[in-house]
């Protein structure tokens, strides 16, 4: 499983070793950004900033924190959204189901942080759906109505969507932030978390005076 991780997400764990980002207050393309073509759907009264995660990811643990301050300091015009992938993995694909199925039940605050800690610190397996059942019940909630959300009708093809997103978003590794549906952030111009979510506000910027410009 450590290999795996390793090897999907070297990507994002080397593009952070640059010291001292110096990137421009107009963030350009190719260098801060990578343009989405087509663009993913996005709102059109608010600029929605998407990050591609997974709960098997280190270092979206690492990041979950970070972004979670950053996302509760956004502008009113500025929207947050996460979306689990999972490379096309049945192990990953569970992953993104407890997040959709704990956002259903609306348990995702409550467990949210809970779940990175489960996987990369207390080393929990989620192998089988029951593991994840009986590891959602004891920590309080109510497993079967989890469960009822976990195998709803619509849980699959939520899943599949998110991985389609990402496809084409052409995100090369988790953490990766979208921003408008039309810029995918650049991991390898940022020296850390910190440094990406600058470059992020960068861009926000960008698409704010493009939208005001139409």
């Amino acid at each position: 499983m450590k290999r795996l991780l390793a090897l999907l997400f070297a990507t994002v764990i080397t593009s952070f070793g640059i010291a001292g980002s110096t990137f421009a207050a107009d963030p350009q393309a190719g260098r801060e950004f990578k343009p989405i073509n087509p663009p993913l759907a996005s709102p059109k009264d608010k600029i929605e900033v998407v990050e591609f995660f997974s709960y098997g990811c280190p270092h979206c643990s690492d990041f979950h924190p970070i972004i979670g301050q950053w996302a509760a300091k956004l502008p009113k015009d500025v929207s947050f959204r996460r979306v689990p992938v999972s490379f096309g993995r049945a192990e990953w694909a569970r992953l993104s189901k407890i997040f959709y199925s704990l956002e259903a039940t609306g348990d995702l605050a409550k467990l949210d942080t809970a779940v990175f800690i489960a996987i990369h610190e207390q080393r929990v397996a989620f192998k089988t759906d029951d593991a994840v059942f009986a590891w959602v019940g004891s920590k309080g909630t109510d497993a079967k109505r989890f469960a009822d959300a976990f195998n709803g009708f619509s849980m699959q093809s939520k899943v599949q969507r998110a991985d389609q997103d990402a496809t084409a978003a052409r995100i090369g590794g988790v953490p990766s932030l979208a921003v408008d549906g039309k810029y995918l952030i650049n991991n390898e111009a940022a020296s850390s978390y910190e440094d990406l979510l600058r470059i992020t506000d960068a861009v926000i910027a960008k698409a704010r005076q493009e939208r005001k410009g139409k």
